[in-house]
């Protein structure tokens, strides 16, 4: 008996869910994270340029390949341990350095990237990150260099991961471009752990400005929105008037319709992509499993705040503009009735008078016949008095006498004659 056969892909399906671990890193060590996005149709692109540009940097260190088609990479470059990740929007490079620098989130790291290799990336900058890693201090120490390295306003510091961790970051970008996170670990946490903890501020900040993303899309749609909603609401204020311009209104309406649908066709992916964005934000946010430290804002609180304002924003946007689609569909079917019914009434008119006409001509059409008879007749009568006048001389008959006999003989055959061919053309052909 032989085995049963695999579906074609069940290995792959599989090896996806293990296809990107984690890292593993034991503090102290520090991270430099770059996130590349094109900046137009990105989802889109040709993802083959973003693995040329990974081998490009690979090429730099001699460092092996990965496999063609590949959507992630891990290995050594130099000393070094380099994390690529592509995604559907972006792809994400993360470099982990063991130890930290004596100048905290010293901007010096980011040459790990060469200058000319960066240049020629196919995309632009979204987002990088400095994350420092150190063994845990006291809270003084903690509180001491909380003021130091961040912004107080934004600053959002939690104990995660049943305090084995406390994470901090202002979610600001500094002098030098990047944002900044610092990660303080308890002796003795799991390297993996440890390696979670960066992967998932990482993945925060990355998914956070994508999300943010909708947002500007949503301001630079609000002008207009405001100016459709505005004619939509003029049109169907009109429809109240019953004017006669309904047909002039359809118009204007299914133009105001066509560039709704319009709108949203070019919005429909980044409004999905922001909701998908929005919910990774909050599911890794929320596997943190944060508490508060010394009274500051947790991540969530920071997000509550500034964040979530943002993406209820988006979500307003797209039910707003969904809902005025809808509008615009129930408005023009509603005119398009009006429209048809005023059309039909024209109909109507038409073939009322139409049959007037027919009428007309039915009544126009018998009296010419009459007249036919009796033109048709006089000249038979006279006729058949030629014919006739030599046999009236041997009968012994005036012609007077001779043509009275003849004419109503004549008339009744001509108006007999006349009313068959009627007949006929009514029936549509000739009698057989």
């Amino acid at each position: 008996m032989s085995p049963i056969e695999d579906h074609p892909l069940r290995y792959p399906l599989s090896n996806e869910l293990h296809a990107r671990p984690f890292p593993s890193l034991e503090a102290p060590c520090r991270a430099i994270y770059l996130a590349i996005k094109k900046p137009k149709a990105a989802a889109a692109r040709d993802k083959a340029d973003d693995l040329n540009h990974l081998i490009a940097l690979l090429d730099r260190y001699g460092t092996t390949h990965p496999q063609p088609g590949a959507t992630h990479f891990s290995g050594q470059i130099g000393q070094h341990t380099l994390k690529w990740e592509q995604h559907t929007e972006f792809v994400t490079y993360t470099v982990f350095i063991n130890g930290v620098s004596e100048r905290p989130f010293d901007p010096t790291d980011i040459s790990v990237f060469p200058e000319d290799w960066l240049s020629t990336a196919p995309g632009v900058r979204i987002t990088s990150a400095l994350i420092r890693v150190e063994e845990r201090p006291d809270d003084a120490k903690i509180s001491e260099n909380l003021s130091n390295w961040f912004v107080p306003e934004s600053l959002a510091v939690s104990r995660v991961l049943d305090d084995d961790a406390i994470c901090c970051g202002d979610f600001r970008i500094d002098p030098a471009g990047h944002l900044r996170f610092g990660v303080f670990v308890t002796p003795g946490i799991g390297r993996r752990r440890v390696g979670r903890i960066v992967q998932r501020l990482c993945e925060i900040e990355t998914y956070k400005t994508m999300s943010m993303l909708g947002f500007t899309r949503v301001r630079e749609l609000g002008p207009r929105m405001g100016e459709i909603d505005n004619e939509l609401t003029r049109l169907m204020t009109a429809m109240t008037q019953g004017d006669g311009q309904e047909e002039d209104r359809l118009k204007a309406l299914l133009a105001v319709s066509a560039e709704l649908e319009s709108l949203s066709a070019q919005t429909s992916f980044r409004f999905g992509a922001t909701g998908a964005y929005e919910a990774i934000v909050a599911q890794r946010i929320s596997v943190l499993r944060e508490e508060r430290f010394e009274g500051r804002q947790t991540f969530a609180e920071f997000m509550t705040r500034r964040y979530d304002p943002a993406m209820r924003t988006v979500k307003s946007a797209e039910r707003r503009l969904s809902a005025m689609a809808e509008r615009a569909v129930r408005a023009g079917d509603l005119l398009r009735t009006r429209v048809e019914v005023a059309r039909s009434a024209q109909n109507q008119q038409l073939l009322e008078s139409m049959n007037q006409r027919a009428d007309m001509q039915l009544r126009l059409q018998k009296t010419v016949e009459g007249l036919s008879v009796v033109a048709i007749s006089y000249y038979a009568v006279s006729l058949a008095g030629y014919l006739l006048y030599p046999v009236a001389g041997m009968l012994g008959i005036t012609r007077g006498a001779l043509t009275g006999l003849v004419t109503i003989p004549v008339v009744l055959l001509v108006w007999l004659a006349i009313r068959r061919i009627r007949k006929v053309v009514e029936q549509g052909g000739p009698d057989m």
